[in-house]
């Protein structure tokens, strides 16, 4: 795998990784748009990282660090990709970031129904807390 390149994101990739999105991952949210990503980048220029191969995006992850918590969030890879290493290269980057940065713990946003996903996390090391439920209400509407 010495030809996988992990690096920030910078603001002319946006297009790209919407478009990987729409892909690779398990559905959007809200905020992920171009306006909120731009506004990710303005705020923490280095929380996108990208994986490639051959200049090909084939995986991403925001490596979101508030200056108390680690958040990882949007974890994907491409799907004819899988099971090469992408994805926990791209985990090893995020977690060398937040250790750089001070934080003491890495936590991901996972959906329940994304059962691959739970396995792949669980061989990165992370773990569920059932007893936390995520409250959400949806800003400015």
């Amino acid at each position: 795998m010495t030809d996988l390149r992990i690096r920030a994101a910078v603001p002319e990739d946006l297009d790209a990784v919407l478009a990987f999105w729409e892909a690779a991952a398990e559905g959007t949210s809200i905020s992920d748009d171009r306006e909120g990503v731009e506004r990710l980048l303005a705020r923490d220029p280095e929380s996108l990282l990208l994986a490639e191969r051959g200049g090909e995006l084939v995986g991403a992850v925001i490596a979101g660090f508030d200056g108390w918590r680690c958040h990882l969030y949007r974890l994907a890879v491409r799907p004819d990709r899988r099971r090469l290493g992408i994805g926990s290269a791209l985990l090893a980057a995020a977690e060398e970031r937040f250790v750089r940065l001070g934080g003491r713990r890495g936590d991901a946003m996972v959906l329940r129904r994304n059962e691959s996903a739970h396995h792949a996390w669980r061989a990165a090391g992370y773990a569920p807390e059932e007893h936390w439920r995520r409250w959400v209400k949806p800003l400015g509407a």
